[in-house]
């Protein structure tokens, strides 16, 4: 890829979107692509689950692919806040601070959960139910897609 065709904004993340695809109907277990200064390494998720320690994801050290939670059945009482796009999702302000918000907690309409890094800008998420929150369904620093679940509130 030459500068002229460096993606820029959300043409990037239409571009990761595309590559996951690729890596999903292909046989391989990773996909690393280095352009414009810009790395991606993208794992099937045969490679995640092969990855992961015997205790499950709350095992592992650090961040990774989040994977989707199992739907729920319709009689569920929980609401699923969605990711509005693809990027790293962060629980709190900053490393060490304290969590937007915590399971069990009461939330409103509005008040921040989480953030959203993509192209190096942090975007506030924000709940649009209130409710207890039931549980963050990814960790902080994970990889989140659009339209995925970040945390379960029970209105």
């Amino acid at each position: 890829m030459t500068d002229e065709a460096q993606p820029q904004g959300m043409e990037l993340l239409e571009l990761i979107d595309r590559l996951e695809q690729l890596l999903l109907r292909s046989e391989l277990d990773e996909l690393e692509v280095e352009a414009a200064g810009i790395g991606l390494l993208l794992r099937s998720p045969s490679a995640v689950a092969a990855m992961m320690p015997a205790g499950g994801p709350s095992a592992a050290a650090g961040g990774g692919v989040a994977q989707a939670a199992e739907p729920e059945p319709e009689s569920a009482r929980s609401h699923a806040v969605l990711a509005p796009l693809t990027g790293l999702f962060y629980t709190a302000p900053s490393p060490g601070a304290e969590p937007y918000v915590r399971e069990g907690a009461e939330i409103h309409v509005g008040q921040v959960i989480g953030l959203i890094e993509a192209m190096k800008l942090f975007n506030e998420i924000k709940s649009d139910i209130a409710g207890r929150v039931v549980r963050y369904c990814v960790e902080t620093g994970a990889l989140v897609k659009a339209k995925q679940p970040l945390i379960e509130v029970e209105p």
